[in-house]
């Protein structure tokens, strides 16, 4: 059966000069320094309560450590093993939580995922891109679709190409949006490259 992922506080705690010395967990010997640490109910030097994986000492990284499969563990190495942002919308694999990532709307993407379904063009800053049918397009893929389904602007006897024009353009912009970073948005609704540790998405 495997153990389920936890997280457990980490005290620094005073050693008084007329207490017995505690032993350590990690090392098994008495604590004799002025400070000790006390996590997951037992004792530990400063120097040997540490992230099995990168060595770290972490009473000095947070406040928290993470036990998984008998592994003692830093957030960020828990993290990179263990959690999962959930599933690319375009690729449909898993995405590690401790990877950037590109959001637009409900849908998360891997970086190098996030561009044109069709085409495959990288989307730079300020780029317009759409959504259709959950698909991430370009412009031009976007427009050509429109004609494809047969796309006509109601027009009448009145209306000059610059009304067809206008129309068109505002069939175009209703969809769109622009690619920014760090939620600034410049025109319409916004995608952003986010942290996963960042709950920043999408702003309008």
């Amino acid at each position: 059966m495997q153990k389920k992922e936890k997280s457990f506080g980490i005290q620094m705690l005073s050693v008084q000069p007329d207490t017995k010395p505690k032993g350590c967990a990690g090392c098994n010997r008495k604590i004799k320094d002025r400070y000790l640490l006390k996590a997951l109910d037992k004792y530990w030097h400063e120097d040997c309560l540490k992230c099995a994986c990168c060595d770290c000492r972490l009473g000095e990284v947070g406040s928290t450590l993470y036990t998984k499969a008998n592994l003692i563990l830093c957030r960020r190495d828990y993290l990179r093993l263990f959690g999962v942002t959930g599933n690319c919308a375009a690729c449909s694999k898993l995405i590690p939580a401790f990877e950037m990532v590109m959001r637009a709307k409900d849908n998360v993407y891997h970086l190098d995922c996030f561009a044109c379904q069709l085409c495959n063009q990288r989307f730079c800053v300020g780029d317009k891109f759409f959504l259709k049918n959950n698909m991430i397009l370009c412009q031009t893929d976007y427009e050509e679709g429109l004609m494809k389904e047969g796309y006509a602007p109601q027009v009448d006897d009145n209306s000059t190409f610059s009304d067809y024009l206008v129309q068109c353009l505002e069939k175009l912009n209703k969809g769109a949006y622009v690619l920014t970073v760090l939620g600034q948005t410049t025109k319409a609704t916004s995608v952003s490259r986010i942290s996963n540790h960042n709950k920043d998405s999408m702003q309008d």
